[in-house]
């Protein structure tokens, strides 16, 4: 089949039977989640799981394993709603933009991709002196508790915490930030730094929470610090 256009005018059922599906007829599907940029999984699909993503505006694709269509969260409730479907310059690999409602791995993590390659030259990152795999394991329980404050919000287990905060919504969470930043006040005041330690804690928890609420991803928030950082100095 021919590639598709340089700038797209076709129609979606135009640009799916121009697809170089693969001699099984498949396609690689790169599922990444849009709000964090984080990629969430890679599966295969067919040209009935595309048009059944298209129609209904979650992920269907094609198990090879099974010789199946599958509903990504069909049994799990871990669904995910589609906001783009990208194709790249070959037109023989898609790129699905999610909005996912709980973890992508069977394993319950966030991402399929939680398990991470030791490199013996690991690239700097621009304007800072850490490498790349030193600061990801330096910052780790960051990214480790705002995937489980994501879970949290999408499955909303009973007795926890965190489904508290987001049944009872955001004006409990800026309660909740302000009496932390409070505590802290205090604790630096009374120059107790092992309460001091505890009281951060709940603070950046909490603040972690309202990110989740507000939909704004902590990757957003670290590029915004970095940013900064490379700013030229005024002192």
């Amino acid at each position: 089949m021919s590639s598709l256009p340089e700038k797209n005018t076709l129609t979606g059922a135009e640009i799916v039977a121009s697809i170089r599906w693969n001699e099984a007829g498949l396609v690689p599907a790169v599922v990444q989640d849009v709000s964090s940029g984080e990629v969430l999984m890679v599966a295969y699909m067919n040209e009935e799981s595309l048009q059944r993503s298209l129609e209904s505006g979650q992920t269907w694709f094609w198990s090879r394993s099974r010789g199946e269509l599958w509903h990504k969260g069909g049994t799990s409730g871990n669904t995910q709603a589609i906001a783009s479907i990208h194709y790249d310059c070959d037109s023989d690999t898609l790129l699905v933009k999610v909005v996912p409602e709980g973890p992508a791995c069977h394993t319950g993590e966030n991402s399929c991709f939680y398990r991470e390659i030791p490199l013996d030259k690991p690239a700097v990152v621009p304007g800072k002196s850490q490498t790349v795999s030193e600061s990801s394991d330096r910052f780790a329980v960051l990214g480790e508790l705002e995937r489980v404050i994501a879970e949290r919000e999408a499955e909303r287990p009973e007795g926890a915490y965190t489904t508290y905060l987001f049944d009872k919504g955001v004006d409990k969470i800026l309660k909740k930030v302000g009496e932390e930043a409070s505590e802290t006040i205090i604790a630096a005041k009374n120059k107790d730094n092992a309460e001091l330690r505890l009281e951060v804690s709940d603070l950046i928890y909490h603040l972690l929470v309202l990110l989740q609420e507000r939909k704004l991803p902590l990757d957003e928030i670290l590029a915004e610090l970095s940013a900064r950082h490379e700013r030229p100095r005024r002192d």
